[in-house]
């Protein structure tokens, strides 16, 4: 159990309105963390995990835009910790995908990341302190899927880039983490689960015989961003069930084999 974090402490969550970042938020929230929100069109509303909404500030604005980005951190203060969860897929083949897709992806998911996490560590290696980053990818960049455009591509430069933030800035005290989800039923993969066959198809491939929420993955970060993760760095820490590492298992195996080695 991930422990209340100290009092006063702060959270920037990107992509914050809804899905995967909301929930992050309504985590963060609930644990006594003052919370930030950016987000293109849709604020964060309501009760905020059962406390009062003073608790959330939102922002409008894009993770492409370094210009509001510095104004959201000028107005928010030095958080604590940044959480990159803003992302967006285009669905296609590359050989028809328009080049707008491709840098649409590319610009929000790669470069926003950095914009987001470089405004965080200016501050925190001009006035001194120590903050954390945990960085949003997916098991998309681990392992290639169909159609899926550059978003795979996006995700895999993340958590690259998640290791470069971690061996430059880490001597600065600034701690960098990623976290890839598998298959979570929240966010953009809700149109995918909508579809009762295609979510008892992939349930069925997980081996922990279920698919992931938006809390396993809140809960996640909210560890990663905890004083007992202070010595976890530079990862790419993957929930997904066991759903990754499981490939072999999906594959046809004749019986006889397994009794190799054992008598008879």
């Amino acid at each position: 159990m991930v422990t209340s974090p100290r009092a006063e402490r702060s959270m920037l969550v990107t992509g914050g309105a809804s899905g995967l970042g909301a929930a992050i938020a309504h985590a963060a929230a609930a644990t006594g963390y003052r919370v930030g929100v950016i987000d293109l069109d849709q604020p964060l509303d309501g009760d905020v995990g059962g406390r009062s909404a003073s608790l959330v500030t939102s922002y409008v604005a894009s993770v492409t835009d370094d210009d509001a980005i510095e104004q959201v951190f000028d107005d928010f203060g030095v958080p604590d910790v940044v959480v990159n969860n803003a992302g967006v897929v285009r669905f296609g083949p590359l050989v028809s995908q328009s080049i707008d897709d491709f840098r649409c992806v590319l610009e929000v998911n790669l470069l926003g990341c950095l914009l987001v996490s470089r405004a965080a560590a200016r501050r925190w290696i001009a006035d001194g302190s120590h903050g954390t980053i945990v960085n949003i990818t997916s098991i998309n960049g681990i392992a290639a899927g169909p159609n899926a455009g550059v978003y795979g591509a996006s995700k895999a430069g993340i958590a690259l880039l998640t290791a470069q933030m971690a061996i430059e800035w880490g001597p600065h005290g600034i701690r960098v983490n990623a976290v890839a989800p598998g298959l979570i039923d929240a966010g953009m993969s809700e149109p995918i689960y909508a579809d009762a066959a295609t979510r008892a198809a992939r349930q069925s491939k997980v081996p922990l015989g279920r698919l992931g929420t938006a809390t396993d993955v809140a809960d996640a970060v909210l560890f990663l961003a905890s004083e007992q993760a202070g010595y976890i760095h530079g990862q790419n820490i993957v929930v997904d069930g066991g759903v990754t590492g499981s490939v072999i298992a999906h594959l046809p195996r004749p019986a006889a084999i397994d009794s190799v080695g054992h008598s008879t």
